[in-house]
């Protein structure tokens, strides 16, 4: 039985009700697309904004593409998840969105329903590069996922076993 958290498993339903179920149907201009929003490419930073009710995302255009793909991932959690103007927020608040944004990112470029496909037990080198080029993403960005990813599923398991043993 395999368990996800609440993020995991938004990500799961929001990329099936789109049709995205592969890796290789990851494609930030394919999902903008699908929910409606406009992608620009910029000279400045990334950001994500609402005008006139509608959202738009701007990504620097001087970043790689793998560097677009997970600012759009990062920029898609304000779209979705997100309301206000950060200009008027809190500090403590604005800090807040951006971890939530953050950790959204990690999730969206390389879901956990897809990594449960590839049957992942180890960090070597080799596995990080194949899940870079298979989710095109970052050496680090695919290294900290794959660690994320094997962390909680051995913490599952354990908790798994140990709720076991207590009884």
């Amino acid at each position: 039985m395999k368990y996800y958290s609440h993020l995991e498993d938004y990500i799961k339903d929001f990329y099936t009700r789109i049709g995205i179920t592969t890796p290789n149907l990851l494609d930030f201009r394919e999902i903008a697309e699908k929910l409606g929003i406009k992608v620009f490419f910029w000279s400045d930073s990334s950001q994500a904004l609402f005008a006139k009710e509608k959202p738009f995302i701007f990504l620097n255009e001087s970043l790689t593409k793998q560097q677009q793909w997970q600012e759009f991932g990062h920029e898609l959690s304000h779209v979705l998840l997100h309301t206000g103007d950060q200009f008027f927020m809190s500090p403590l608040f604005r800090e807040y969105q951006e971890n939530k944004a953050n950790n959204f990112m990690y999730q969206v470029c390389m879901p956990t329903f897809m990594l449960d496909e590839l049957n992942l037990f180890d960090c070597t080198p080799s596995t990080v590069m194949q899940l870079q080029t298979l989710f095109n993403v970052e050496y680090e960005f695919s290294l900290k996922r794959l660690s994320q990813y094997i962390n909680n599923r051995i913490m599952l398991n354990w908790n798994t076993v140990f709720s076991k043993t207590v009884r």
